[in-house]
């Protein structure tokens, strides 16, 4: 459909919806665009087209999206300030953090940083940092880039390095997603940009969440801090980060709250964007090294098969295979086969240690991430089968060779690549909306 709206107004597009800039002149977060300009608005996602002189729109809108037009700019002014703030700074290269609830508003912000920080030739990285509403990267990464070029969405760029963290909310792997952070910082200050940008998640409420974005700006020590303020959530982590510099930054007064199901969905698009291509590799269990699935992939010695024969006895079954750690004894059973809770307490009485049986196939539709020899993020995965017999497993990727690690993670996924809610993914009470 064509539209055309007048200046000093503003198009709101809610997607999924395509939008051509037919004749006019348009902003989009702090990016101009001019005649024949396209812009992909992803399902999920709000886009503001601030028209700068009357412009006819040819629209394309996929399902439930929509448009809307109010007057005059939903950019609040304290952006631009911001960014003067920002650019003013004499460090190079000079840090920024963005903090803020989720859906506050905070990856706009950094698209709209970026964008005024290129037009004025500056060398811009981007590190985000939201497990659960990654954009860079894969979800269950924290991931960087560098770009030259002003975008509408941070989804586009160029995915320089990631870092795998394994799920969706730093509040299961709070040290892990630092850990990750803090190398990707490492890595990209040898890049030798002028402006590093580094986005957050959403997590602010509560005593766990202000320790770790404490912990977190401590390993990043950032020249600034841009809080997205709504409200008086922001309170207890700012009296917090009393030793740095912070800057108040309003969230626009058109923001949309996305539903559990809606953020969801954004990711499962990010898991599709990464996995294209994708096929089948079979592996040989002893060519690579794994991480977060040990139990799984232990090697069998003679030790494991006393412990077998002494397994048969006890409960008539031989395991498929056997992992003994300092403090349990993993099982492996075929799906036949499911232990009774007196068998598995007879076996730990007999044994003197917590016993944990699983089963064939318990380990379909596991999120990995594959790294080459110098640690390098390759991509993503799915674990699709391992066979014990054979020591080998299965995995759909479209990472073809040069691996020598895979991680394991703790997200499950179905062959639609859509999450398959499991024990370790229920929600997390102090947050609600990974």
């Amino acid at each position: 459909m064509n539209i055309t709206v007048e200046g000093n107004k503003t198009l709101i597009v809610d997607g999924p919806a395509s939008v051509m800039v037919v004749s006019g002149k348009v902003e989009v977060f702090g990016l101009v665009i001019n005649r024949a300009g396209k812009v992909v608005v992803r399902d999920g996602k709000r886009m503001p087209f601030k028209v700068l002189e009357t412009t006819t729109f040819d629209i394309s809108l996929g399902e439930n999206a929509c448009v809307e037009e109010v007057q005059g700019s939903t950019i609040p002014p304290s952006w631009e300030k911001a960014h003067e703030t920002l650019s003013s700074l004499r460090s190079r290269p000079a840090i920024a953090m963005v903090l803020g609830a989720i859906d506050s508003g905070k990856t706009s912000f950094c698209t709209y940083l970026v964008n005024k920080l290129l037009a004025s030739n500056y060398k811009v990285a981007i590190i985000d940092g939201d497990l659960g509403q990654a954009d860079v990267g894969p979800p269950c990464t924290v991931a960087y880039a560098i770009t030259s070029k002003p975008i509408t969405d941070l989804f586009n760029l160029m995915l320089e390095n990631a870092f795998f963290v394994g799920v969706t909310s730093p509040s299961k792997a709070i040290e892990k997603t630092i850990q990750g952070l803090t190398m990707l910082k490492d890595e990209v200050l040898k890049k030798n940009p002028d402006f590093i940008i580094v986005n957050t998640d959403g997590w602010v409420d509560g005593e766990d969440a202000v320790k770790y974005k404490v912990q977190l700006v401590e390993k990043i020590n950032p020249d600034i801090i841009f809080l997205m303020h709504q409200d008086s959530r922001l309170t207890p982590l700012l009296s917090e980060l009393g030793n740095y510099r912070t800057l108040p930054i309003e969230s626009p007064t058109t923001i949309k709250q996305r539903s559990r199901e809606k953020r969801r969905s954004l990711r499962e698009l990010g898991y599709f964007k990464y996995l294209r291509n994708a096929k089948v590799q079979s592996i040989p269990i002893g060519w690579v090294k794994i991480e977060n699935g040990e139990h799984m992939f232990t090697n069998r010695n003679p030790a494991d098969m006393k412990l077998e024969e002494t397994l048969q006895k006890l409960i008539g079954v031989m395991p498929l295979h056997v992992a003994e750690l300092k403090d349990k004894l993993y099982l492996v059973f075929s799906r036949g086969r499911q232990l009774k809770s007196e068998e598995i307490m007879k076996l730990e009485k007999s044994l003197g240690k917590k016993v944990v049986a699983t089963y064939s196939g318990d380990e379909e539709g596991l999120l990995v991430a594959l790294y080459d020899g110098e640690n390098k993020f390759l991509g993503i995965g799915i674990l699709r089968e391992i066979d014990y017999r054979r020591r080998t497993m299965k995995i759909y990727t479209p990472v073809s060779s040069g691996f020598s690690k895979i991680v394991i993670g703790k997200v499950r996924l179905d062959k639609s690549f859509k999450e398959v809610s499991t024990l370790e993914e229920k929600p997390d009470p102090a947050f609600p909306c990974p």
